[in-house]
């Protein structure tokens, strides 16, 4: 005996009135369905307001469309959708095709998206501040390249493959002359401009949005540096700006303490002063599964002097191997024009939303250093 479940058989009950009704049998007109069921049209198929990418092969019929589109939970009457685009002359005009749609979508929204001919695209915005796996990973959960499965995504993880090698058969470094300046081995970290892109839903790839990314560091990052750099206001090369700027990415929390912080970090260099930067700690330590933190917050005292590499400024001089993130343009900006001063050490406020208070000698430090986080 063949059970069938109440919702598989009120399905069932549907696509067969749907059936006998568009092949004109008995007395009930064409609209008849819609209109028994016309409430169903202006409901969405869930409030879950995510996007998902739905391709239409060529050729496919609209009783097909509609079910996959049930599937795929854009929809929740397959039959009730065929009704509707055959009764308003709409199968026809379905195309073939990839499509951004979501449940949050109405039915006729959503046969409304079906017909538009237009190439759909997709959009990301890449923060400023995130290390390359951090972005990978964002982009496999949110199947950004729409093609993941079971939770992996094939683009994502090539994404994170041709960020960290540089691929030349896949990243034109002709066109791009400007990542020669890593040093052999290194990854794009820092090359890869954070910014919001978006691009074909047909034509989503890795390759696709490295190049987008590149081409954006090209016309934002590479005029400011050479601009900065014939007018002598850095000595510094763009790879070391890239460095020092990530970590000033991620140490300013008030945007207009950037070119004070990238002033510190520039005159303990100066002064032959570790950096002493938290960030390159929380980029050794990496990704911490227990608490799903990529920068580790906080660090304790320990790992300041535990954490052996050559990331961390607390143990090792200078500046550290490669960029930690990809640095925004202010951090940019802030690096090649900071602000001069004295002062060679800062400490976050907690009250102050992440204003840093400033000093210039290790004992004007320390007071700062007692007054707000031990609250002496």
């Amino acid at each position: 005996m063949m059970l069938v479940s109440p919702r598989g058989a009120r399905r069932l009950l549907a696509a067969l009135l749907l059936t006998f009704v568009l092949a004109g049998c008995g007395s009930m007109g064409p609209n008849a369905y819609l209109r028994a069921h016309e409430e169903q049209l202006d409901k969405p198929a869930s409030m879950d307001t995510g996007t998902t990418r739905f391709v239409i092969a060529p050729g496919t019929p609209a009783r097909v469309i509609g079910q996959q589109l049930e599937q795929a939970g854009l929809i929740t009457d397959a039959a009730l959708f065929e009704a509707y685009v055959r009764a308003n002359g709409i199968a026809e005009r379905l195309n073939a095709g990839t499509f951004v749609l979501s449940p949050s979508m109405t039915m006729r929204e959503v046969a409304a998206a079906l017909q538009d001919a237009r190439a759909t695209s997709v959009r990301v915005t890449i923060p400023e501040g995130w290390r390359l796996e951090q972005v990978a990973a964002a982009l496999e959960a949110d199947d950004f390249f729409g093609d993941a499965v079971n939770g992996v995504s094939a683009q994502a993880q090539r994404y994170a493959q041709l960020a960290a090698t540089a691929d030349p058969t896949a990243i034109d470094g002709e066109r791009y002359p400007f990542i020669q300046a890593r040093p052999p081995g290194a990854s794009l970290e820092g090359f890869l401009f954070p910014a919001t892109y978006e691009l074909p839903a047909d034509a989503t790839t890795a390759e696709a949005l490295l190049t987008r990314q590149l081409d954006a560091f090209a016309a934002q990052v590479v005029p400011l540096y050479q601009e900065a750099a014939n007018a002598g206001a850095t000595r510094l090369s763009l790879y070391d700006v890239l460095i020092l700027a990530a970590i000033v990415e991620r140490e300013a929390v008030v945007p207009e303490e950037r070119p004070t912080i990238a002033g510190v970090y520039l005159n303990r260099l100066v002064n032959d002063m570790r950096l002493d930067a938290d960030p390159t700690v929380q980029y050794a330590m990496g990704y911490q599964p227990a608490t799903g933190q990529w920068w580790k917050t906080p660090v304790t005292l320990a790992e300041y002097s535990s954490v052996d590499s050559p990331y961390n400024t607390y143990l090792y001089p200078g500046l550290p191997p490669g960029p930690i993130a990809a640095p925004g343009l202010d951090s940019i900006r802030a690096v090649l024009y900071p602000e001069q001063h004295d002062y060679l050490y800062f400490v976050a406020v907690p009250e102050q939303s992440g204003a840093h208070v400033f000093a210039q000698t290790f004992a004007e430090h320390e007071q700062n250093v007692a007054r707000y986080l031990r609250g002496e």
